[in-house]
């Protein structure tokens, strides 16, 4: 367990190393030329009807006991750690030699979840969709279902991502043929075929997910960035206005911008107004106080939302993770728990109380002035890698609540 979670930092330095050289160096017209793939769109063979009956070709799914990723339970510090402990220049090189694609990662050990007691927790399945492990500089528009250093790095990304829904009787979390970094990056029209692409394999995937579920049995959907983009289509592509849309406890899309104005009113559920809620959507992008997220809302401004609008400079939808209502403001003593590394990154602790959460009138989640958390924060003070693992506790929690007031309004 302590391997794995170091492995989790190992990827964010190797992300923060792309990200500082193309967000603090380079011009945006240069990060376009490095992380863009430049051949052209070749698009891939369908996969067969029956292929996500394999165990393989999910990396969380019931059955892999130990070897599931997103079953990982961290520990519980004490105390909070103090400043002077923490290590801001970790070392980094022998973690990362173990991310070649000829070094795959170690993922056996404990990273069984707190069990679902069914007498205090209630039934309920979650189908996670990871977000972008396929960061190639120059290379194809979709990786390969079987490149090795994609599937490591994803299983590092579930981790620490998908773990806040470890109470769920069943986690499910696909492998699909996924976008490149840089077809988000770009108006090519190539990078929506490969955007296209990695969503055909999404929807195959939740379409076996479906047919597996006891048909009673409540819903969440989550992902984080690319993975949470999948998530909103699959919701207007393959929920809204059918039976299972009564079915959905829950909607969790942090990582991934969502515009008030021109994105939310074609979903089929309403943000979260409140924790005790059920049937409603949570997203939110972390940054510190002082960050600079001009880049990523010029890109954003110039997108076209859900309903054929460009979404333009309107607030995007900020869902306060300490709170689990629209806007406001939560002081760190609201945290229950933010995943953190030790100084040598070998292990993993939950730390109450030092996080705090802000809905800023942009709709970005500022945090204010964070604890170390190593090499993974990207430039611009962008929280990005850790906005599941900044609220990782209350997430826990929060999912817990939902499900059980969608199973409360089922019996009434």
């Amino acid at each position: 367990m302590a391997r794995k979670f170091l492995y989790f930092i190992a990827v964010c330095i190797v992300l923060v190393i792309l990200g500082a050289i193309a967000l603090s160096i380079w011009s945006r017209e240069a990060t376009e030329i490095a992380f863009v793939p430049r051949g052209e769109f070749v698009e891939q063979e369908p996969f067969a009807e029956n292929a996500y009956q394999d165990p393989n070709m999910w990396y969380s799914r019931p059955g892999l006991g130990t070897n599931d990723p997103s079953r990982y339970q961290p520990a519980i510090a004490e105390t909070a750690p103090d400043p002077a402990d923490q290590d801001p220049s970790p070392q980094a090189p022998a973690a990362e030699q173990s991310l070649d694609a000829g070094s795959p990662l170690q993922t056996t050990g404990t990273v069984t979840g707190e069990a679902a007691d069914p007498q205090t927790l209630p039934e309920f399945a979650v189908f996670f969709v990871p977000p972008t492990s396929y960061i190639q500089a120059g290379g194809d528009w979709n990786s390969k279902i079987d490149d090795a250093t994609t599937n490591n790095r994803a299983r590092i990304f579930l981790q620490g991502l998908a773990s806040p829904f470890n109470r769920a009787d069943e986690l499910w979390a696909p492998k699909y043929r996924q976008a490149a970094a840089g077809a988000f990056l770009t108006d090519k029209p190539e990078a929506q075929q490969a955007i296209d692409a990695a969503y055909a394999d999404v929807a195959q995937a939740f379409d076996y997910f479906i047919d597996s579920v006891d048909e009673n049995k409540p819903i969440v959907l989550a992902g984080h960035s690319q993975g949470a983009s999948h998530v909103l289509r699959l919701l207007q592509e393959k929920v809204a206005g059918t039976p299972l849309e009564a079915r959905i406890a829950a909607v969790y899309a942090p990582g991934w911008p969502v515009s008030v104005e021109h994105d939310l009113p074609a979903l089929p559920f309403p943000a979260c107004a409140s924790a005790g809620q059920a049937q409603c959507l949570l997203a939110w992008s972390a940054f510190s106080d002082d960050g600079d997220a001009d880049l990523i809302m010029r890109r954003y401004e110039a997108t076209v939302g859900y309903d054929g609008q460009p979404r333009g400079t309107g607030p995007i939808l900020c869902v306060n993770p300490l709170t689990g209502a629209t806007g406001g403001s939560a002081p760190a003593s609201a945290n229950l728990g933010t995943l953190i590394p030790d100084q040598n990154l070998s292990k993993g602790e939950l730390v109450a109380g030092v996080v705090s959460a802000r809905c800023g009138e942009n709709g970005l989640l500022y945090i204010g002035d964070p604890p170390e958390l190593g090499q993974g924060v990207l430039p611009g003070g962008n929280y990005h890698v850790y906005d599941i693992p900044l609220f990782w506790k209350n997430l826990q929690e929060d999912v817990v609540t939902r499900v059980k007031a969608w199973t409360a309004a089922q019996a009434s």
